[in-house]
């Protein structure tokens, strides 16, 4: 469980001040990722996946603290500047851990509510 909170506290300072579409704190949508999944290291990957793409915190940062899975599968969920989506996720594909969580992001993504059309 300490490495889950070390993800949670990285990942809530990093996304510090964000917020989504609706306006609602960012670090929910990693928080609701994680709670899709019973096994620590997909909660771990889950809460620490946009983590690298969307704050300044680098790949080093989490590689410093966490297992070389989770460093893999987050490097593997980082979409890289000019990348074509298919490339994307042609390298999510081939992580298991990182294709779990792309999952679960994307059902997260799509869940009513997500957007301000979508908000009841």
């Amino acid at each position: 469980m300490t490495m889950l909170r070390d993800a949670i506290t990285m990942a809530a300072l990093a996304h510090d001040g964000q917020t989504d579409k609706i306006g609602a704190p960012y670090i929910f949508h990693p928080l609701r990722v994680a709670s899709t999944f019973s096994d620590e290291m997909l909660q771990v990957i889950a809460v620490l996946h946009d983590v690298v793409e969307d704050t300044d915190t680098a790949l080093s940062d989490i590689d410093a603290r966490f297992p070389q899975a989770v460093v893999n599968a987050v490097e593997a969920l980082t979409r890289r500047s000019e990348e074509s989506y298919k490339k994307f996720i042609d390298r999510v594909a081939l992580n298991p851990n990182a294709r779990l969580v792309k999952i679960a992001d994307i059902r997260d993504n799509l869940r009513p509510g997500r957007t301000p059309s979508s908000a009841v």
